[in-house]
């Protein structure tokens, strides 16, 4: 086998690794290793073009097996996002491969992969184009009994583990201190996993039980959610919750976007929906409905990049949670916006682009976000409301409770994917938000799977994909606060300032080569 098929199968083997640990759970081990081979390929390399390519390789494999359900929805959205996102992979992993290179002669410097890959994780989850998913950390989520210590590090955590532990392995074979690097592999992966274990066996859950109900309307997409009535989509949902709900019921929840009548804020008592739902309230006294809008708002700021114009006048659409109760009505925007569905890039090279934006019916294009956290009171309780794509920003859903929310509530919308591993995916994450914060989660989702997930991420009822059903189910408050909610991404910050400090040095010796070389010559 000639040397550029074998660093071709090595790459692909990595790319494959790394979804497989994804896609089957039994199997999250391989992503242990799964870089090992990439690892092996820079540290063998000697031209800088072949590392971009066969690393392209991986990643492209790597994204496409594992977030290809995004073709459900979007076919235009899953290519651009497959191939950008490997595209940023892939220039973190070469700028890694000529950092190690020239200031290493590359012989040392593993450490830099691991603060590279972290800052472009944090870098994921701030800027305009986030796609975080593929997080490392994120890959435990199956298995979050092993990560318990989420709730001092953060996701972060689990993402250094791996990179530590693949280059502890590719040491094993590649170094001459073979046993040294045999037995730091195998306690780096041990000891985390049994600290892990015994917080998870015993820990106990503590605070007062709230009942929550939540709906799973279970309303198609693409044949249902913007062609029924405002009458049959509100039967549809009340009517579901109305099947479990008692007096000890303080809020139900339905899905993100389940109101379609483009309810404008300065006026929502015009809106058929909103008025159901306050007959709703002063039926059941006790009982915060939270459920989902899509809504518009008027704004004399018409060069927003986010303002849509009409006629004489301009307004913002948001992607909304609405609470209503016998007190009023109290809402938040959704803040974390889905890159080419909900949001366009404002920078002014891609300004153009803005009327691409992929249109799923309803409110699409780049809509106006909420700036500030805005957390929902009932009943002497305060609960964050993250809304669909907001659960798998660790960072964001530890403001809510370092702000006082005492329980989390998720509504979104996954049935754009269908029966595809992305809504089960978006669950699994959930769980570890739990773990992050400490917090219980009531999730309702419209096609499924809606749940609830205790303190510990444990799954304690869920329902069925594809099913029209309520669950009732107690959760419980806690006023408490994790070291991640109190000091946040504590590793990805001092990744990027690692990172940082390499690359200034890496230029600075770039810089006094050529001056070196200039003079020679």
């Amino acid at each position: 086998m000639n040397k550029s098929l074998k660093n071709s199968l090595l790459a692909l083997s990595c790319g494959v690794m790394a979804s497989v640990a994804w896609l089957i759970p039994p199997m999250f081990f391989l992503i242990f290793i799964a870089f090992v081979p990439l690892i092996f390929i820079q540290d063998k390399a000697t031209g800088k073009g072949r590392v971009f390519w066969l690393a392209l390789l991986a990643f492209v494999t790597w994204n496409s097996l594992t977030t290809w359900w995004v073709w459900n929805s979007t076919p235009e959205g899953a290519i651009a996002m497959i191939i950008l996102n490997s595209l940023f992979m892939t220039s973190v992993f070469c700028f890694y491969n000529r950092c190690k290179r020239l200031i290493f002669n590359n012989e040392k410097g593993f450490f830099i992969l691991p603060m590279f890959v972290l800052a472009f994780e944090f870098l994921h989850y701030h800027w305009q184009l986030n796609w975080p998913w593929l997080t490392l950390g994120n890959v435990f989520a199956t298995h979050h009994y092993l990560v318990q210590w989420y709730e001092l590090s953060g996701v972060a955590g689990g993402s250094l583990w791996i990179l530590v532990v693949n280059i502890l392995i590719y040491k094993i074979f590649s170094s001459d201190k073979k046993k040294k690097a045999t037995i730091l592999a195998i306690c780096v992966i041990i000891i985390p996993m049994i600290a892990s274990l015994i917080r998870y066996f015993s820990f106990e859950e503590k605070g007062d039980k709230v009942e929550v109900v939540v709906v799973q309307p279970n309303t198609d997409p693409y044949t249902e959610e913007f062609y029924l009535s405002d009458e049959e989509v509100m039967d549809r949902n009340i009517g579901c919750a109305e099947k479990v709900v008692t007096e000890s019921t303080r809020f139900v929840l339905s899905p993100e976007s389940t109101i379609q009548e483009g309810i404008w804020m300065h006026k929502p008592d015009y809106s058929y929906s909103i008025g159901r739902l306050y007959e709703y309230a002063d039926k059941q006294s006790n009982t915060a409905y939270i459920i989902g809008a899509s809504t518009a708002s008027l704004t004399a700021d018409c060069d927003d990049f986010a303002a849509r114009k009409h006629n004489q006048f301009c307004y913002f659409e948001h992607n909304t949670a609405l609470c209503v109760s016998r007190d009023g009505m109290q809402y938040r925007h959704k803040s974390r916006l889905t890159p080419g569905v909900e949001m366009m890039p404002s920078w002014w090279i891609v300004r153009p682009l803005a009327k691409m934006a992929i249109d799923l019916g309803g409110t699409s294009g780049t809509l106006k976000k909420d700036d500030t956290i805005r957390l929902f009171d009932h009943a002497g309780l305060r609960v964050g409301t993250l809304i669909c794509y907001e659960s798998v920003f660790g960072g964001f859903v530890r403001q809510f409770v370092r702000d006082g929310a005492e329980v989390l509530f998720v509504i979104t919308n996954d049935g754009w994917w269908g029966d595809t591993p992305g809504h089960v995916q978006h669950l699994m994450m959930s769980k570890l938000r739990a773990i992050e914060t400490r917090r219980a989660i009531a999730r309702s989702a419209n096609t499924g799977i809606s749940a609830f997930i205790n303190q510990r991420g444990d799954i304690v009822r869920q329902t069925r994909y594809d099913e029209r059903i309520a669950l009732k189910d107690n959760v419980i408050t806690s006023n408490s606060k994790t070291l991640y909610v109190i000091i946040g991404d504590a590793i990805y910050t001092m990744a990027v300032i690692g990172a940082a400090g390499v690359l200034i040095f890496w230029i600075r010796r770039k810089i006094n080569l050529k001056k070196i070389n200039k003079c020679c010559h």
